[in-house]
């Protein structure tokens, strides 16, 4: 798509970016910046290492293992084995909800578990104080499953926790215990995490379920971790469709959800990069297909809803979605009338996690407002040029830190829920079938996309195009708001929400409308605009 607003030459903002850095350092951040064309996606350098010194976005394994993929799963134990500081980091800061059935239900994500690891143990040994911990938790709450995640101290000093958790397993005959070894060094970013996270999952709760679940159009929501409430809002959109929610990963889920998750008929993944693993794996086990969606926007719902019908064949189903499609539009659409008038041309930018600096482009879109540049933390290429490159893409030393589980078909549950040629005919018709088209083809021409934005790049970027609203996370936020410009928190939301669906939709809209629309803003003024006497110097070192 062509811009709709006039924006600074990106050559030259790229130049920018980098000219400051040392040339081996610019050398490198260069093939992570680069200038998007829709119609012949450009190479971009993505999941490696970040250059030591850079002030970057990222976290680590440990988050992306149990804060991202396991922390929203309500009735496991997670302890934390490491220092204090660990558990406190993932406790509670995605605003991750949940929904019990009943009150009396498990519901323990409020709580903070954890070994509280002090140098007596890194000297001698934490394993036996994790063992003790694990009966304690069992004595207290006697849950369906405690998850252990290994910090760094654990992996530097070689405690096992596989074989603890074996062992605890054993001993306790009615809980299922397993490991993580998840320490925040094992590799470049959150999505070694999220790979780790899906191979445990996948090789110790997916298939522990065999009832045959209920209802007629059956789906897995991959890659939703309802952030704000996000999967209520899907839930209801799904219930009103007669579509059966079998398990989700992991928002407002459970042990026996996820255990019975091999007995849906289509797997669908909202976040691309932190969920492909579990989509790909269940397809060679299982026999069930996956199809990338996007709930985020009331258009692009309504795109994956049909979609998912497509998938079903059903006439029925069709109808009754086109129906709750109808019922739901007007609402959005009487919203977007009054607010893009005020929206209209105003620009944004996105540096956001794996899958929602794409997503959310499509609701600025619906506001008539323009995405300028946009990057991931912790993507890969193929989150950025589509699932064709993977061919392409070097597995480095880092990526070889993880392990690539060896997946067959199971031989008497595996059954081929579509047969070769109906994919490729639903391929034909523009599902996104074991695929994903990435990021880039969605962007406008000469926007720019970087990976793994610095802090001082992200400076840069807001002084030389002066965006209307910047999204990240809550590292970024009081910085970018001190130039003048509003950062809209799109990890955990602040304190809106939620933000999928049609209901969703008009929750975004109105939190940027008093977002960009608030003249305080203009009240405040960025570094490069105040006077230069008394201010602070700085030299690079460029050698």
């Amino acid at each position: 798509m062509e811009a709709k607003v006039l924006i600074p030459d990106p050559s030259r903002i790229k130049e920018e970016l980098i000219n400051k850095y040392p040339a081996k350092v610019a050398k490198k951040r260069s093939k992570s910046i680069v200038i998007n064309d829709p119609e012949t996606v450009p190479e971009v350098q993505a999941n490696v290492r970040t250059v030591p010194g850079i002030i970057t976005q990222r976290g680590c394994s440990y988050a992306g293992c149990k804060g991202v993929v396991l922390g929203p799963t309500r009735d496991i134990v997670n302890i934390v084995h490491g220092p204090i500081g660990c558990s406190f980091y993932a406790w509670l800061t995605r605003r991750n909800q949940t929904r019990p059935e009943k009150p009396t239900d498990e519901n323990y994500i409020t709580y903070c578990f954890s070994t509280d690891m002090q140098e007596e143990h890194v000297v001698f040994g934490g394993e036996k104080k994790l063992k003790v911990a694990i009966q304690e938790a069992y004595d207290l709450f006697h849950p369906k499953a405690i998850a252990i995640f290994s910090t760094c101290p654990v992996g530097l000093i070689g405690d096992d926790v596989h074989a603890a958790s074996r062992e605890m397993k054993e001993k306790l005959g009615d809980c299922n215990v397993f490991g993580f070894s998840c320490e925040g060094y094992r590799g470049v970013s959150q999505s070694a995490g999220h790979h780790i996270a899906n191979n445990g999952v996948f090789k110790h709760m997916v298939g522990n379920n065999n009832t045959p679940a209920e209802g007629k159009f059956k789906l897995n929501l991959l890659g939703e971790y309802n952030i704000g409430g996000d999967a209520f809002e899907i839930e209801r959109i799904f219930e009103k469709c007669g579509i059966t929610l079998v398990a989700s990963f992991s928002g407002n889920s459970t042990v026996r959800a996820i255990e019975n998750a091999h007995m849906a008929d289509l797997n669908v993944i909202l976040c691309h990069r932190s969920i492909n693993y579990m989509g790909d794996m269940m397809e060679v086990k299982y026999g069930i297909p996956w199809m990338k969606v996007n709930f985020v926007g009331a258009e692009s719902s309504a795109k994956s809803l049909r979609k998912i019908a497509e998938y079903f064949g059903d006439e029925e189903l069709k109808a009754r979605i086109e129906a709750v499609i109808a019922e739901e539009t007007p609402k959005v659409q009487a919203i977007i009338d009054e607010i893009r008038p005020r929206t209209e041309g105003k620009t944004a930018m996105l540096f956001v996690g794996g899958s929602r600096a794409h997503h959310y482009q499509d609701l600025f879109a619906e506001l008539g407002m323009t995405t300028l540049a946009a990057g991931y933390e912790f993507a890969h290429r193929d989150d950025y040029e589509g699932r064709e490159v993977l061919p392409k893409i070097k597995i480095d030393a880092d990526s070889k830190n993880i392990e690539e589980l060896k997946v067959s078909a199971d031989p008497e549950l595996y059954k081929p829920r579509k047969s070769e040629a109906e994919l490729e005919e639903l391929k034909a018709k523009g599902l996104e079938i074991n695929g994903y088209e990435g990021m880039m083809k969605q962007m406008q021409k000469k926007s720019l996309v970087i990976d793994d934005v610095s802090h001082y790049e992200s400076e840069k970027l807001i002084e030389l195009y002066k965006p209307d609203i910047f999204c990240a996370g809550i590292k970024e936020k009081y910085v970018v708001q001190k130039m003048g410009v509003p950062l809209k928190q799109l990890h955990s939301y602040d304190y809106g929400g939620p933000y999928t669906g049609f209901e969703g939709a008009i929750n975004f809209y109105k939190d940027i409308d008093r977002m960009v629309n608030n003249p305080v803003w203009k009240l405040i003024k960025a570094p490069w605009e105040k006077e230069e006497s008394g201010s602070l110097e700085a030299s690079y070192v460029t050698q």
